[in-house]
């Protein structure tokens, strides 16, 4: 599947956005994602993780934070 330039861009600022918002209150999001996943097996630094990792590829960021986890 291609991807369109602009549109790779607008993804990754977009995961970059809620990467960072992530970050804004980590206990209340942290205790709202528990909820959502069901149980303590994916947690708030994983997803963060995730995003960082995502937004790399699209090439959005240059990989900081990629290769070592992140604290909430």
């Amino acid at each position: 599947m291609n991807l369109d330039t602009n549109d790779a861009v607008e993804l990754a600022e977009l995961l970059q956005f809620l990467h960072d918002w992530l970050a804004t209150d980590p206990d209340r999001l942290a205790e709202s994602l528990d909820r959502f996943v069901g149980s303590r097996a994916y947690d708030l630094a994983e997803l963060r993780t995730d995003l960082n990792r995502f937004t790399f590829l699209l090439g959005g960021n240059d990989g900081e934070g990629l290769f070592t986890h992140e604290s909430e």
